[in-house]
């Protein structure tokens, strides 16, 4: 748990801003992925000579038909890394500065932001407390949480709300 002043955060991180100087809590919730995409390249790289020098040995001895098919092999491994490696940045940043709360979600290629006037907004489950964080107000919705365990989204959900509330005092 982070704890600046009197706050403590279990999700989030407090800071300053260098412009401003004002209070800024921010939550990034990211997919928990085991490799990043350099990463991803680099096993690629490394499992495709592999593949390579051992189907080349198969292809001296007099076994044509291996080349072929460790080339089909490695194509589809090629694109199911491309479709891992697209989405290992995926995230969710939450960021409360000033009575602004600016929501950015990432998905792949595309970044979809949203701006919320904390005076009007509303921290709450979509359906029930175990799926995902509801933000609404003026019109506008972003469900949140989606990289979270469904257990956490509550615990989630209360530090969300207790920030808001914060920001709304001063």
């Amino acid at each position: 748990m982070a704890t600046i002043g009197d706050r403590s955060w279990r999700f989030a991180r407090e800071s300053r801003d260098e412009v401003t100087g004002e209070s800024v809590v921010e939550w990034v919730l990211r997919r928990n992925c085991a490799l990043g995409p350099r990463q991803v390249l680099l096993a690629f790289g490394v499992l495709s000579a592999i593949s390579l020098v051992i189907a080349s040995g198969f292809w001296l001895v007099g076994a044509t038909l291996v080349m072929p098919f460790t080339g089909l092999e490695l194509a589809a491994l090629a694109g199911a890394l491309w479709v891992y490696a697209r989405h290992a940045t995926d995230r969710e940043r939450l960021r409360l500065a000033g009575r602004t709360l600016v929501v950015e979600r990432v998905n792949g290629a595309r970044t979809e932001r949203t701006e919320f006037d904390t005076e009007w907004l509303r921290v709450e489950p979509k359906s029930d407390e175990r799926s995902l964080i509801e933000l609404s107000g003026q019109g506008r919705r972003v469900a949140v949480g989606r990289f979270v365990r469904p257990e956490l989204r509550c615990p989630l959900a209360s530090e969300l709300r207790r920030a808001v509330h914060a920001q709304r005092k001063r």
